[in-house]
């Protein structure tokens, strides 16, 4: 099914799951997304298709995204979302799956729930869909309070090997969110907006609290870590830590603006990934910060801080 392919999801969803007319998951295209199936249907012969901004990401025969919650865990699966969380996330069961080209069959498993249902697993992640997304190729999901995120085809975030942070979804679902923490920046002297100079990879952006702070294309704030070092280059970030501060993708020096391109690197992960480098410290995006503007990691456990134009690290107190 191609990425533009707007029809509406049907096969599977009941009222009581959120969607239908009237409910949250309306078809905006006047009709209702839902039959009158079962609460989470089953998910058919999942597909892998491409959708802006996300990535490469695993659908249900439906072409319902499906997703990944960070508060689960998979080694051994478990799900940690019951009550209301499973009516805003309904799990997938684990009946009538399958896998199709791109998807590892031998990837698909199984968990069983609180109430004794069996639900879907990737790669170890109980696998879920959410109750706003209503067209096929919707993936509205995708950063909800910084810990749901849509399945790459082997069970990791797909938000993560297209190589950016966090997408920042709607509030809400668990996690750090940064509600109510806004710290909004102004652009630098020559920059269009907050998003930085256009064009630019890496821009340098004037924040009314820290002044001037480094941002990347999208506008998110970087950050370093106290715990990691410069040189030699190690990693303090490491484990359930990148759970909440994603490694920034290297950038083209060359497009770095307001900041020396000399002072620009990247440096190899343990675990083979690479990473952006500023001055020779990694640096990450913060999943609580959900918006171009927002410095809500900045001095986080007076470890995590901001990225100024001399690389540095911004003083905690701006």
């Amino acid at each position: 099914m191609p990425a533009s392919d707007s029809k509406a999801i049907g096969s599977g969803y009941g009222a009581d799951s959120g969607y239908g007319s009237g409910g949250a998951g309306a078809d905006p295209s006047g009709g209702s997304a839902a039959g009158a199936g079962d609460k989470a249907g089953p998910a058919g012969q999942l597909a892998v298709r491409d959708i802006p901004d996300v990535g490469s990401v695993v659908t249900d025969n439906a072409g319902a995204t499906l997703y990944r919650f960070d508060k689960d865990g998979n080694k051994p699966p478990k799900s940690n979302c019951d009550g209301d969380c499973a009516k805003t996330w309904p799990a997938v069961p684990a009946s009538d799956a399958s896998a199709s080209e791109g998807i590892d069959a031998a990837l698909l498993g199984e968990v069983v729930r609180t109430d004794g249902s069996k639900q879907l697993t990737l790669g170890g992640w109980p696998v879920y869909r959410y109750a706003k997304d209503t067209q096929a190729g919707d993936a509205k999901g995708e950063g909800v309070g910084g810990t749901w995120h849509a399945l790459a085809a082997d069970g990791k975030k797909a938000i993560d090997q297209k190589g950016g942070g966090a997408k920042g979804g709607e509030q809400g679902g668990g996690g750090e969110s940064g509600a109510g923490q806004d710290t909004a920046q102004k652009p630098a002297a020559g920059t269009g907006d907050k998003t930085g100079k256009a064009g630019a990879e890496l821009s340098i952006v004037a924040n009314e609290k820290l002044g001037k702070i480094l941002v990347d294309a999208e506008g998110r704030t970087l950050y370093r870590f106290n715990k990691d070092s410069a040189w030699p280059m190690k990693f303090g970030c490491l484990g359930a830590c990148l759970d909440t501060w994603k490694p920034a993708a290297p950038v083209d020096k060359a497009k770095a603006s307001g900041i020396p391109s000399a002072l620009v690197g990247s440096v190899k992960r343990p675990d083979g990934s690479m990473q952006l480098t500023i001055d020779c410290w990694p640096v990450y995006l913060f999943t609580g910060d959900t918006e171009p503007g927002q410095t809500n990691g900045h001095n986080k456990q007076g470890l995590w801080f901001a990225v100024n134009e001399a690389g540095k690290k911004v003083p905690a107190a701006g």
